[in-house]
């Protein structure tokens, strides 16, 4: 089967993926992941360090002045937003839920910034739910490697992943993906030649085309 292919090839090259993003704790996790909306982990790694040291804990983030989130959180873009999602998260978590990051779907998904893909990553790299987290890495590589259709949004491009593979499997094969996408099938200048999945991609089928 083209899963089990694609599952055999990934697990050689990523036999125990982990989650990038660097955290201590629950809400920490949870802002990074906020925060890497439209940028990448690395660069999320880069302020993040002087984000937490300044201000340790939910309270002290809570009641960070606004203007000093957004000088710290600036090299990630989108500063302005995601310093306010940072705050008003921080607020929420300490006033109403004990400083803990709720298991719950629905509650999540109240906090403000807090969307589908943000829940399953959290859900499943902190809790170890299954779940398939969608972002951009995993959206192009499903649909290069014709797990999906190109015009599937994030949403039926999730429930199609969580069809093909089992549930077990889901965390370690959205991290997988992540990663593949990461550093190998780019969105720029894909590492096809040497790939053993290259008769899958509609990339590769694509070039071709274009040369001739």
């Amino acid at each position: 089967m083209t899963t089990n292919r694609i599952g055999e090839y990934l697990d050689s090259l990523f036999p125990n993926p982990k989650c990038e993003l660097i955290y201590h704790n629950d809400y920490e996790l949870l802002l990074c992941i906020v925060l890497s909306a439209q940028t990448t982990d690395k660069r999320v790694n880069s302020v993040t360090p002087s984000l937490f040291s300044k201000y340790p804990s939910l309270r002290d983030l809570g009641n960070a002045p606004i203007e000093d989130l957004e000088i710290i959180l600036k090299p990630i873009g989108s500063f302005r937003k995601k310093a306010l999602y940072v705050k008003e998260i921080s607020k929420i978590l300490d006033d109403q839920y004990g400083g803990v990051v709720p298991k719950d779907r629905e509650l999540l998904s109240k906090l403000p910034g807090v969307g589908r893909k943000t829940i399953n990553v959290f859900l499943s790299e902190f809790y170890q739910e299954p779940a398939f987290g969608v972002d951009t890495h995993v959206e192009r590589v499903s649909k290069r490697l014709r797990l999906a259709y190109l015009g599937d949004d994030v949403l039926t491009v999730e429930k199609k992943l969580m069809r093909k593979f089992p549930k077990e499997e889901w965390g370690r094969r959205h991290l997988q993906f992540v990663l593949f996408g990461r550093y190998y099938c780019k969105a720029l200048s894909p590492e096809c030649r040497d790939c053993p999945l290259k008769d899958l991609c509609r990339e590769k089928k694509l070039q071709q085309k274009k040369i001739r």
